[in-house]
């Protein structure tokens, strides 16, 4: 499953899209607090696709984005925040 960026000046999504007309089935979004970093907000995963690792494939392209761009990261998501506090790879890129 592909996943997309879509991005504007002010905030961003991770998603998996559903056909033409339906909703993401899986989706990540993003503020752009400022020029060092993003807050993670919200994730979503339809039920078709739970327990398949989805919403850390989300992240993980993310974090592939935020290392890209030199940003770091503040985990507002409930999910987001547990995968952080769960996974050391990733205390580099938390912003506190």
């Amino acid at each position: 499953m592909e996943i997309s960026i879509f991005e504007t000046e002010a905030n961003g999504m991770a998603f998996i899209g559903g056909n033409e007309g339906e909703e993401n089935l899986a989706e990540m979004t993003w503020i752009k607090e400022s020029d060092d970093y993003i807050i993670i907000d919200h994730t979503m995963v339809s039920d078709s696709l739970k327990g398949q690792g989805i919403g850390r494939k989300l992240l993980d392209r993310i974090v592939e984005m935020a290392r890209e761009r030199n940003l770091k990261i503040r985990p507002l998501c409930p999910f987001v925040k547990i995968t952080f506090d769960r996974v050391p790879e990733l205390k580099d890129l938390l912003y506190e």
